[in-house]
């Protein structure tokens, strides 16, 4: 997952391929105190300031010709607070060594992503989140933050300690200062039940509200040019466990979901005819399975293949409707759509720029294998999610602005001010932040 300045000239690339950057000055603090006089250092240099994580944000948020902040020395547990059952954690932690080191207390978060390679401070400061009817996102089950601000002092808040910069700062965009650590609420570590089956794409549509109303954790895949999808329901078990044998695991996650998948993005990038042809082999290559395990192992599966994406929140009502638009768009199109589809929900919660911010949620992912010509498919997409209303995950691809924002969301205001107190002279600001929060 390398997002290091790979290249010679120190050019820094995102993950998708599709965002570089080249910073002035790098640097890679070993302490809260190193992070906050490199921050006072770059002001006084009039260097602006991004933290860039394991660069797996599709847009250009962590990109700067200032000064590069990399977290990677900034990891591991600080605390676990068993009374109050709160982890807190250093920011550049990546999720997978988080979610290994939990496990091991005996500990897990109630909800979690599909992918796990982020740092927790770049997951969260971009709404990370994966699937769920009563719990949300990663950042939604904050309790605690620490920043780094502009003057370079060293911010707490919590609901109860500056809980106007709590009610914000969980998702920041980096606006605000240089998260240095999270403090995330934890349980005892559960079994969760995985049930994994096709179902058609009409059939998950007539039944979204059962399906949803049912399951701890709904989502499912369509797949493009077929009526078929592939449906994921996850919920809490008193066990046994039954993980997915070693062998058929290999087989279906990497040999099916990453190498045969990559061999067949290949050869429809090559040859854009054969894609609804595959497409209708892919949707029926994985067949039915359940199993039982500890809840990372349910939740995140590797992605190897790699892709660009948009993401889109809609109102959760509006889903089937946004579905079947987007269904008959790609149809009419002539667009040769390799990826699926994923389709996912979260709970409304109480975060200013969270995309379930004050209302039940539902979200859209579309995807284009890396290096396919994507513009034409996203803004077809991307009109039919803003006619809904829809907020454009902050990480992924959209073309949305300021103007925009303070529309569909009601206390977009409400983070402006905050910046402009905690950050006046904009030290932290880059183009992609003069863009979605304005000058």
């Amino acid at each position: 997952m390398s997002s290091t300045a790979n290249g010679k000239n120190g050019t820094w690339r995102n993950w998708g391929g599709n965002v570089s950057a080249r910073p002035a000055r790098e640097v890679t603090p070993a302490s809260v105190d190193e992070l906050a006089a490199a921050v006072r250092r770059a002001a006084e240099d009039g260097l602006r300031v991004k933290a860039v994580g394991a660069g797996h944000s599709f847009t250009s948020i962590a990109a700067t010709d200032g000064m590069l902040i990399r977290p990677q020395l900034l990891t591991g547990i600080r605390n676990v607070d068993r009374e109050n059952m709160t982890v807190t954690v250093e920011a550049g932690t990546p999720l997978k060594r988080l979610n290994v080191a939990l496990a091991r207390e005996g500990l897990s978060l109630t909800n979690m992503g599909d992918i796990m390679e982020q740092t927790v401070s770049g997951a969260t400061s971009t709404g990370t989140h994966g699937t769920g009817r009563d719990s949300g996102s990663i950042a939604a089950q904050i309790t605690g933050l620490e920043l780094v601000t502009a003057d370079g002092s060293v911010l707490t808040c919590s609901e109860k300690e500056n809980p106007e910069v709590f009610a914000v700062a969980r998702i920041g965009l980096g606006a605000l200062g240089i998260v240095t650590a999270i403090t995330f609420a934890v349980e005892p570590v559960f079994l969760l039940a995985a049930r994994e089956e096709p179902m058609p794409f009409d059939r998950v549509l007539s039944d979204f509200e059962e399906l949803w109303a049912e399951n701890e954790h709904f989502e499912f895949y369509w797949f493009p040019h077929t009526g078929s999808t592939n449906t994921k329901r996850n919920n809490r078990s008193a066990g046994p466990e039954q993980p997915v044998p070693q062998l058929k695991s290999w087989f279906e996650d990497e040999f099916l979901s990453n190498g045969v998948f990559q061999v067949a993005n290949w050869v429809g990038r090559a040859a854009p005819a054969t894609i609804p042809a595959i497409a209708q082999i892919s949707s029926k290559a994985l067949s039915a399975r359940t199993y039982t395990d500890i809840p990372y192992k349910v939740f995140t599966s590797p992605r190897r293949v790699r892709f660009v994406e948009m993401e889109y929140a809609v109102p959760r009502a509006a889903v089937v409707e946004t579905l079947r638009e987007l269904k008959a768009m790609v149809d009419r199109s002539g667009l040769r759509v390799s990826f699926p589809v994923e389709v996912r929900t979260a709970p409304a919660d109480d975060i200013a720029l969270s995309t379930a911010s004050g209302r039940d949620s539902a979200y859209i992912a579309v995807h284009m294998f890396q290096g396919t010509p994507y513009q034409r498919y996203f803004t077809a997409a991307e009109r039919i999610f803003t006619a809904h209303e829809g907020r454009p995950h902050w990480g992924k691809v959209h073309t949305r602005d300021a103007e925009y924002f303070s529309r569909v969301y009601p206390r977009f205001g409400e983070f402006t001010a905050l910046r402009d107190r905690l950050d006046p002279d904009r030290l932290f600001q880059n183009d992609y932040l003069r863009r979605v929060l304005g000058a």
